[in-house]
């Protein structure tokens, strides 16, 4: 990880790396930063610890820190104190680097704390053996789980990323969560800049695309769909951007057709990756799902897959080493992903997560499905289908519906009824609410069953 900044440092010192709409740091700058923090990580025989902050540029520093000694870090999401204070304890950090107030730990250490003093620390450029770190999963399935890496292995693929100063990123995922890790390393290894919006939810991250000169974003498709709400609704400017990236959900096709209608100077491809098993590549043809030729990969690829009664399983050799806390693991061994595929000519298509499926009466109802039904009914910009306890049936289908601003909600539910009316009858939505939102984890939608 600190390579990638010594490496952009030496060749323009003064590039940005990270900007934001309060400030710009540059590769040098940056980098000076993480080798202060290198050097009291050193120092203080810190060998673990967690990060509770949101700013993007001392958590990359704190990162890049981390990378340089062998200390293992662990970021955590910007959740409560009450959570924070459960995680802290699952995952014994006895230390964390925080700048809030209202988190407490056996020991407490500011950002500023390691990142601030001298302006020429004395560089280490040697790195140890193991270089150690913990990626928590978002929970969208269950309680977060440790996932352990290494930053060798994280960096195997970042040799092939070719040189892209002047692009623009903008950082749409939390840096908790593994798919903003990628975005990290991605636009490290390139020498491009970061663009780093907080709270990174639609509204800002609309904002800081048309106010930061983004041209490349990488979102899931729940956040696409939320920014492109945003659009409608404030009648703003369209942004030129150049590249459109999505990952970490299923894609409908719906949701494709309307990013290519709204960007049509974009270029739109899909990312499959997971905490677990890292990024598999990308697809860049438009159409929903992974070509069937990511079957066919050569016994010694970085990443292969299969399909078993099926579910996508995944071998990766840039994936995890283990769980924290939780027997080893053969790293590089088959494992399955959780994600229902359908494989449909020359198409893998997903249908969703195997604990998403609706139980109704025996009979078992896939969310996805509906939802894209739904999300393709005018007036709706969202919809979450999950599963709701029923006396009779075990589970019903039950629908919440975010409305465009101003929709005619009674006119909706007609359509959806509608819409669905010819899915076998355990499939049709019982329940439709309307809502504000609906409930996200790393800007993903949470399809458990209530």
């Amino acid at each position: 990880m600190i390579e990638l900044l010594r490496r952009v440092a030496g060749e323009d010192p003064g590039r940005a790396a990270i900007v934001t709409h309060e400030h710009t740091i540059g590769y040098a700058e940056l980098l000076a930063c993480a080798e202060r923090a290198a050097r009291e990580i050193r120092g203080q025989g810190v060998t673990r610890f967690a990060v509770v902050d949101h700013e993007a540029a001392p958590v990359v520093a704190l990162l890049a820190a981390a990378a340089a000694t062998g200390a293992q870090v662990c970021l955590y999401p910007p959740a409560e104190p009450a959570e924070i204070a459960e995680l802290l304890q699952r995952f014994d950090h006895g230390l964390v680097v925080t700048p809030r107030d209202d988190i407490h730990a056996p020991r407490r250490v500011r950002p500023e704390e390691w990142l601030d003093g001298d302006l020429d620390p004395v560089e280490d450029p040697a790195h140890p053996t193991a270089r150690p770190h913990m990626v928590l999963t978002t929970g969208t399935t269950g309680a977060p789980r440790g996932v352990l890496h290494d930053w060798t292995r994280l960096l195997r693929s970042t040799g092939r990323i070719a040189p892209e100063p002047g692009h623009r990123w903008l950082l749409a995922y939390g840096l908790h969560q593994f798919a903003g890790l990628q975005i990290l390393l991605h636009v490290f290894a390139s020498g491009a800049t970061l663009v780093a919006p907080a709270p990174r939810r639609p509204r800002e991250g609309l904002r800081a695309i048309r106010e930061l000169g983004v041209t490349h974003a990488s979102a899931t498709p729940t956040f696409w769909r939320f920014l492109l709400a945003e659009m409608r609704a404030d009648g703003g400017p369209v942004p030129r951007l150049q590249q459109i990236t999505l990952g970490g959900e299923a894609i409908p096709g719906p949701l494709l057709e309307d990013l290519r209608r709204t960007f049509p100077d974009a270029r739109i491809s899909q990312v499959y990756a997971a905490s677990e098993f890292g990024s598999t590549g990308s697809m860049r043809d438009g159409r929903s799902g992974l070509s069937a030729e990511v079957l066919d990969a050569a016994d010694d690829a970085d990443v292969a897959m299969k399909i078993v009664d099926g579910e996508l399983w995944v071998r990766s050799r840039t994936g995890m080493l283990g769980y924290y806390g939780e027997p080893p693991i053969e790293p590089d061994a088959w494992r399955p992903t959780g994600d229902l595929v359908e494989l449909q000519g020359d198409r893998i298509l997903f249908l969703g997560r195997s604990s998403e499926i609706i139980n109704v009466g025996g009979v078992k109802v896939h969310p996805l499905l509906i939802e894209e039904r739904v999300a393709a009914v005018d007036g709706v910009d969202v919809a979450r289908v999950y599963g709701r306890a029923n006396p009779m049936t075990g589970q019903i289908v039950a629908l919440e519906v975010v409305p465009a601003p101003g929709a005619d909600t009674a006119a909706i539910e007609s359509a959806i009824r509608s819409a669905c009316a010819d899915l076998p009858s355990a499939a049709r939505p019982r329940n439709i609410r309307f809502v504000e939102t609906v409930d996200l984890a790393g800007s993903k939608i949470v399809r458990r069953s209530r």
